[in-house]
């Protein structure tokens, strides 16, 4: 490929939209697949080039949609398969495409693969799922829950366990099985051939357990610790994201981007290692790190240092700073200056090297959401209620706009509203220049028009220290550098090289501004991105 070619997956801004909270169209209070599409010209305004769908598959819901039982159904909660056509072919009308949440290292129990793998030992699909005999009355073996408890749970039809790396109602498949492999594969190519343009896989490093089921050591017993163990991290999943690069292959411009599950602080090198020698594996892999970080510019720099130095010669980054599992950012950000703080952020996720992804709402500065104990849906937030709150403090309606419900429904909303909706909505900050929301519009139509921001080599210039994050990226002739001041001081940038240079987009300075010496003062939290535009 070409290092000139725009590539959607590349180059584009990808934006994640939980599908439950970005717009309900029937008033029951849920979102829905119409009212996404109902919604795409805001996202074509806003600069989106695809959009990433938390599951719409059918589900019993005990985990909204990563519990799946029916593959090709959307299920009703949504929409219809009808709706979904629609989708697509509205989105690519206006050049955006659509990924598909693909969650395939469990099905829903629901789901009729494991019906009919739990009526007998000797059924053709109970190797489909991961059956085993206990020892001494007591499970297989020591695994744990991400959800808390044992990974095993016992059935009595067939009297032996079945192993769950999540809820009990999400049965783990066997990948290790040919046949459920060939299945798998059948439900990615049904949706590949009604015009989907690539997958999200959910935490792809969990795919393939140790074949022996050993214990993991006595260190990893806490559930989410990334020790060395024996149910994740498999060397024999990367044969397997290899069948998918070559399945993908088939197929014109798709791309596959996977969720790789670790815990604080993050692990560049292993999600790295899922997108094998870059052209092999995975086209994109989360790395979080940067979730788990505190307001620092030095700790930013190293994080982005490590996660590009982990990243294999051919292979591309991708960027995050919210998701549908984790506080929102501008609530990590913290202080009364979260919204100068977000659009520092922003101008760092959308100038960095790789692929940006926004969480739907980030761009008007949605905050994470107190929910009391009576609202809460999501299945870890009942179960460690009051230790940690759960995820639905992320997943809160989209705010529209100040009239009721935030525009969202007409009906109760799903979750409670962000009580700060009358202020922080679409409406109100489309109509503010100064607004969040027209600031990411800004500097994603700046990555459109750009070469060097979505092309450009990236090289540090100043690495976080006095607070200061500076870099800049190069294609061919061209030059931007970026400055990010992470503090609430004045700071003074001395570089002494003397150009012509105006300004891209800031936070601080118009478009007007034209500097000639690299001899200036950053106010508080200013954000700005400046080309060369001749010598002097």
């Amino acid at each position: 490929m070409s290092t000139d070619t725009w590539t959607w997956w590349k180059h584009g801004t990808i934006y994640q939209i939980y599908p439950r909270s970005f717009f309900d169209s029937n008033n029951d209070g849920i979102g829905d697949l119409p009212g996404i599409a109902s919604k795409l010209d805001y996202l074509q305004d806003l600069g989106i080039d695809a959009l990433w769908l938390s599951p719409t598959n059918r589900s019993p819901m005990h985990d909204f949609g990563y519990d799946i039982s029916n593959y090709r159904e959307i299920d009703p909660v949504f929409g219809t398969k009808k709706d979904f056509r629609n989708l697509i072919e509205q989105a690519h009308k206006r050049n955006i495409r659509i990924i598909m949440d693909m969650v395939m290292n469990h099905t829903s129990y629901q789901h009729p693969w494991f019906q009919a793998s739990r009526i007998s030992r000797k059924n053709p699909k109970r190797d489909w799922y991961i059956w085993h005999d206990g020892k001494n009355g007591r499970p297989p073996n020591n695994w744990r829950s991400a959800f808390g408890g044992s990974a095993w749970t016992w059935d009595d039809i067939t009297s032996q366990y079945y192993l769950h790396s999540f809820l009990e109602e999400q049965p783990d498949v066997n990948w290790r099985n040919h046949d459920l492999r060939a299945a798998m594969f059948n439900e990615m190519r049904y949706w590949l051939d009604r015009g989907i343009d690539g997958f999200r896989f959910d935490v792809i490093n969990w795919f393939i357990k140790d074949k022996h089921l050993r214990d993991n050591s006595f260190l990893n017993l806490m559930p989410l610790l990334n020790l060395k163990r024996y149910d994740r991290n498999r060397r024999e999943t990367h044969d397997i994201l290899k069948e998918f690069r070559t399945l993908l292959n088939t197929y014109d411009d798709k791309m596959a981007v996977g969720e790789v599950f670790t815990f604080p602080p993050g692990d560049p090198k292993l999600s790295a290692r899922f997108l094998g020698n870059g052209s092999d594996e995975l086209h994109l892999a989360f790395d979080f790190s940067l979730l788990y970080r505190p307001w620092n510019a030095r700790m930013f720099y190293r994080t982005i240092k490590h996660w590009y130095k982990a990243v294999p010669q051919e292979g591309w980054p991708c960027n995050v700073l919210s998701n549908h599992d984790q506080p929102r950012s501008i609530t990590r950000f913290g202080t009364a200056e979260a919204e100068k703080r977000a659009k520092v952020a922003a101008t760092m996720l959308l100038t960095m090297r790789g692929t940006p992804f926004i969480y739907y709402g980030e761009e008007i500065g949605m905050r994470s959401v107190s929910i009391s104990r009576k609202h809460i849906q999501d299945p870890l937030g009942k179960r460690f209620w009051p230790f940690f709150p759960g995820r639905d403090m992320s997943r809160t309606p989209m705010q529209w706009n100040s009239h009721k419900n935030a525009g969202f429904t007409d009906s109760d909303p799903w979750l409670p509203l962000s009580p700060d909706f009358k202020t922080i909505n679409v409406e109100s900050q489309m109509k503010d220049n100064d607004s969040l929301f027209n600031y990411y519009k800004k500097l994603i139509h700046a990555r459109k028009s750009k070469k060097a921001l979505t092309h450009g080599e990236w090289r540090p210039i100043l690495k976080g220290h006095r607070g200061i994050l500076a870099y800049r990226k190069k294609y061919g002739q061209d030059k931007i550098y970026v400055f990010l001041n992470f503090t609430a001081k004045h700071k003074t940038v001395i570089l002494g090289k003397r150009a012509q240079w105006r300004v891209v987009v800031s936070t601080h300075r118009p478009s007007t501004f034209h500097l000639t010496r690299f001899d200036f003062t950053l106010a508080p939290y200013e954000a700005t991105v400046i080309e060369k535009i001749g010598n002097l």
